[in-house]
């Protein structure tokens, strides 16, 4: 495929450009283009000595495409920017940001826009906006819950019991199009960037920080300008009435999940919070009968920990471990859940255009592949079609096995991918009829521009025809950027772990058989780091059977298969390649086990190759009051963002 046929790239709408190391090649040079580009599109770009524009060889550098319209293997290039020594660790990450179109810098525009905006409301603008009609909360008790690392609060939550009938549950969110009002200089950059990306050693934010972080975040004691939905809610978890309107807030405590779960569960940072406990206990309580209705309706459930790494000041890896995840989390996916079908719901009734969230039916043949796999490992996969309901019994019913992950990664495969759509066509994974993303409007720019379609309804604007011009390129375009931050995301952690792992080469680990192809077995630790056994340094010839996700020695007779423990040893790790080789440690102790296994490693969050990085759609993982659960709708390292 020609470089000229591909999209643009990231916000900068990178294209015709590839970066890579440059090499010599007599008086000329050729450059090896970073992994995440397609090797049988690009192969190795040829820069003529008078396009290497004085650029040293062995650098990592930016190559713009000559001959775009030339076939695979025949580009030649020019050398446009120098990154740097490819053996530094910023220079790795920079490569990341360039060959993903991605700028941490706003323009002098943007950045003069947001300096006009004021610290807080001040109490002129809050009178006249409730003299306008916007409803004053600042009485009810509301807390933000969010990381503890987190700065963006976009979200705060109040609760109150109905006698006899169930809970009012508030979900106040902030009302970003407030302030970056449509086709303004800071609305065209959001747009333009559509989500904020997080990387593991940085967050390259949707909005300039003056918002994201200030004005537009939730911070405690300082009043806030809201969207809020109100709702109604029975006993059975099903929603009997409510409304979205305008609102002020006033936010009084600033928790955290780990605070959260500590009251809750272990008595702890009561000293803090004592006055908050019977909040919280509600909070738990509409939690367990939220998620009890939604396993009811069959939504599906995934367990993926995200891979968190920590970082010293320099940008080397220090460790590598699966982010942990408690019930608290669980607390707040669920009522954001609920109030983002609310709202959609609301507009889908209205026939208002509108930007959905959707995840469509998947295809049948390729749930049947799954389905045959899945037997083979004891699953009762029954006959018929395969509901949302009945793939999340399945899901629980292999819950705790060793080769749970594996499947569950196998059937996300199999599912369609979540995207943006101006059509309400469901939620396969949550099992709903409508679902949007309304909760996130300082990181996704759907919210932003969902908040102000209701605004405009709100206000009785005549605007139908406007926003139904609109949404199809909303939604679009967002999808778009979403799936390039992913890829992003997912490399700035392939980086980092190959980085961390140059320092324990030689070592022996425990882990799981996560994978196998034609050229041999990729192995997840308990770390979460994944790597790969070549079948070529294994001790017999094996043959892959696709079919059933195994290989076999053809002498031996031994069996490899998904969800096999297996001990190996780190005989590699390329960060240049961002990958990570491993070897066998143990042949003895590798042996096949297919159905229960007492032997459990936690599976690197490697979702965004299958599944566009929205596993939170797909449900809220089980807890308890005594173990933490991870919930399937973190926020990748930061608990919530991502739903």
């Amino acid at each position: 495929m020609p470089v000229a046929e591909n999209l643009p790239k990231g916000p900068l709408a990178i294209q015709n450009q590839c970066v890579g190391i440059l090499r010599e090649a007599g008086i000329d040079g050729y450059c090896v283009p970073d992994p995440g580009y397609d090797g049988a599109q690009y192969g190795s770009v040829r820069i003529r000595n008078a396009h290497l524009n004085g650029s040293p060889f062995g650098m990592k550098v930016v190559v713009r495409i000559l001959n775009p319209s030339a076939e695979p293997g025949e580009y030649e290039g020019e050398v446009i920017e120098v990154l740097g020594d490819p053996g530094r660790t910023d220079v790795l990450m920079l490569s990341i940001l360039r060959q993903y179109g991605l700028s941490t810098e706003f323009p002098a525009a943007v950045v003069e826009a947001a300096s006009e905006l004021p610290l807080d409301p001040s109490p002129e603008e809050i009178e006249r906006e409730i003299q306008s009609g916007r409803k004053d909360r600042r009485s009810l008790r509301t807390i933000t819950v969010d990381g503890e690392d987190a700065k963006d609060l976009d979200d705060a939550i109040s609760i109150e019991k109905i006698p006899g009938k169930g809970y009012r549950l508030y979900v106040h969110i902030a009302d970003v199009s407030h302030y970056v009002t449509d086709r303004s200089t800071l609305d065209v950059e959001a747009r333009n960037r559509a989500t904020s990306v997080y990387l593991t050693d940085r967050v390259i934010p949707m909005l300039p920080p003056k918002l994201s972080n200030g004005l537009c975040s939730l911070n405690p004691n300082r009043p806030r300008l809201t969207l809020t939905a109100e709702m109604r809610v029975g006993f059975d978890g099903e929603v009997t009435g409510g409304k979205v309107y305008e609102s002020i807030i006033e936010s009084d405590a600033r928790t955290s999940y780990k605070e959260v779960y500590g009251v809750l569960f272990e008595n702890q940072y009561l000293d803090r919070y004592e006055s908050f406990v019977p909040m919280f206990q509600l909070m738990r309580e509409l939690k367990d009968v939220l998620t009890a209705k939604r396993l009811r309706r069959g939504a599906i459930e995934f367990d993926f920990p995200e891979t968190h790494v920590d970082l010293d000041p320099n940008g080397k890896p220090l460790s590598i471990y699966a982010y942990p995840i408690n019930y608290a989390n669980g607390i707040i996916e669920e009522f954001m859940i609920l109030a983002n079908e609310f709202v959609a719901t609301k507009f889908a009734g209205l026939k208002y255009p509108f930007v959905y969230r959707v995840h469509e039916e998947p295809d049948p043949m390729k749930i049947r592949d799954f389905l045959s796999v899945a037997k083979l490992f004891g699953a009762h996969t029954g006959h018929g079609k395969a509901t949302p309901g009945f793939l999340s019994d399945l899901m629980r019913e292999i819950e705790g096995e060793t080769y749970a992950p594996a499947l569950s990664q196998l059937l996300l495969r199999s599912l369609a991918k979540a995207r943006y759509s101006p059509e309400n066509l469901g939620h396969f994974g949550l099992a709903s009829a409508g679902y949007c993303h309304f909760t996130s409007p300082i990181r996704r720019y759907p919210d932003l521009y969902i908040h102000r379609i209701i605004k405009s309804y709100l206000h009785d604007e005549d605007k139908r025809a406007y926003f139904a011009g609109e949404v199809d390129d909303v939604s679009e375009h967002s999808s778009a950027m979403e799936r390039n931050s992913m890829d992003a995301e997912r490399a700035s952690v392939n980086q980092k772990a190959a980085e961390y792992m140059t320092e324990h080469v030689g070592e022996d680990y425990e882990g799981i058989l996560s994978g196998i192809f034609s050229g041999g077995i990729f192995v997840r630790l308990a770390n979460t780091v994944e790597g790969m056994v070549p079948f070529r340094t294994m001790d017999d010839y094996y043959e892959f059977d696709e079919r059933r996700l195994e290989a076999r020695g053809k002498m031996s007779g031994r069996v490899f298969c998904i969800g096999q423990p297996v001990r190996v040893t780190v005989t590699g790790a390329d960060i240049y390649l961002r990958r990570i080789d491993f070897a066998l440690a143990n042949r003895d102790e590798n042996k096949k086990t297919r159905g229960k296994a007492s032997v459990a490693a936690t599976p690197r969050n490697d979702l965004n190759r299958v599944e566009n990085g929205n596993r939170s759609e797909f449900g809220v993982k089980k807890g308890t009051s005594k173990k933490s659960s991870k919930s399937a709708l973190s926020k990748r390292a930061r608990s919530h963002k991502k739903r």
